[in-house]
């Protein structure tokens, strides 16, 4: 069976000192591309760089910060980007396609089916998906700079074999190894814990916009959806060969021994939850130690509102932080009767219908 490689590259491994469009370095990549596709792997390409690639095009003299000036330069640079990466995997006769996605499109459960479908249906045609956020409409994506997510999204996706995160560094250390000589490099990491993200250095180039934090949150995203996750620098000219066989120097991520099903990804990690449910300790534990479902005699408040069938976020009160989402038998409506008049009882949310966000918990 043909394995599938999501690789997701960054803005400082595409461009130059000055934050413009470096053609030599997409020209490396593309040629490993090239080598990979030849050898019977599906790739997939999650790119950053049309700013980069656009804002000279629009008269600016380094890269803008202003949304609206972004915007515009993504608007510009798309194009530009993705005819770059075609004319060089042209070359060897391989086919590209431009995909772009909004956070809407993994959030419409019809549409991150969709998504899942056209995607498969591309790699089973051997060409190459190029995906970008689409940054022209994407505010928010563009405040955060969060291909590394995308990436993690579409990898999970896929239930691709591998992802791999190329940068400007060769993988997690245990600080900022520009900034402190003691740093360690770490190889291997069992699982993503709290005590990562606190150790996790910014950014390692001003032309970059997402740092080592987006990075972790990818991994927990791609692990627990089943997805290996290779952390390393694209510096030398076979390093997309090397990170598919972790032969190069960097961080691998293993994956989650129990990963989660298409649908409780979905409702992990993309479905909207404009509404948390507040619950007590015993619920709390009956729902993470005991795998037991939600019941509304758990509940001690909630907020915003919902719909029967809607997902929402739970939120222990004695952990004090979100732990899991689930889809809901009861409105917000029925809840607050419950709440004052402790009228409504029952399930509240299946243990078939949650998802568990918390380490280690099921």
């Amino acid at each position: 069976m043909e394995k599938t490689i999501v690789f997701k590259v960054g803005t400082s491994s595409l461009t130059q000192d000055n934050g413009s469009l470096d053609r030599i370095k997409i020209a490396r990549i593309t040629n490993q591309l090239a080598q990979l596709h030849q050898k019977g792997y599906q790739i997939v390409l999650v790119t950053s760089g049309s700013i980069a690639a656009g804002f000279r095009r629009l008269g600016f003299e380094k890269r803008p910060t202003k949304i609206a000036e972004k915007q515009a330069s993504a608007a510009v640079g798309q194009g530009l980007l993705i005819e770059e990466y075609t004319q060089n995997l042209m070359k060897d006769g391989i086919v590209s396609a431009q995909v772009l996605l909004t956070q809407d499109d993994f959030a419409d459960a019809r549409r991150y089916k969709n998504a899942s479908q056209a995607l498969q249906v591309l790699l089973k045609r051997r060409a190459i998906p190029i995906i970008n956020e689409n940054d022209t409409i994407a505010i928010e994506e563009i405040k955060v700079g969060d291909n590394d997510t995308l990436s993690a999204q579409v990898a999970s996706l896929l239930k691709a074999d591998l992802m791999v995160l190329l940068t400007d560094v060769d993988g997690l250390y245990t600080a900022n190894p520009s900034v402190d000589v003691t740093a360690q490099h770490l190889p291997i990491i069992q699982s993503v814990t709290e005590e990562l993200f606190e150790m996790a250095a910014g950014a390692g180039s001003s032309n970059a916009t997402g740092g080592m934090t987006t990075k972790l949150q990818a991994a927990q995203i791609a692990t627990k959806s089943g997805v290996p996750v290779f952390i390393c620098s694209s510096q030398k000219d076979t390093a997309l060969l090397e990170a598919v066989t972790q032969t190069n120097k960097g961080t691998l991520f293993l994956a989650d021994d129990h990963s989660l099903n298409q649908r409780k990804q979905w409702m992990a990690f993309y479905a909207r939850t404009d509404a948390t449910v507040f619950v007590d300790e015993g619920a709390s534990r009956a729902m993470l130690d005991a795998g037991k479902s939600l019941l509304t005699a758990g509940i001690k408040a909630i907020e915003g509102e919902f719909l029967v069938g809607d997902i929402v976020s739970v939120y222990s009160q004695s952990l004090e932080r979100i732990i899991g989402k689930g889809r809901v038998k009861l409105s917000s409506d029925q809840v607050r009767i419950h709440l004052e008049q402790e009228k409504v009882e029952g399930v509240f949310i299946h243990r078939n219908d949650w998802v568990s966000l918390w380490k280690g918990r099921k």
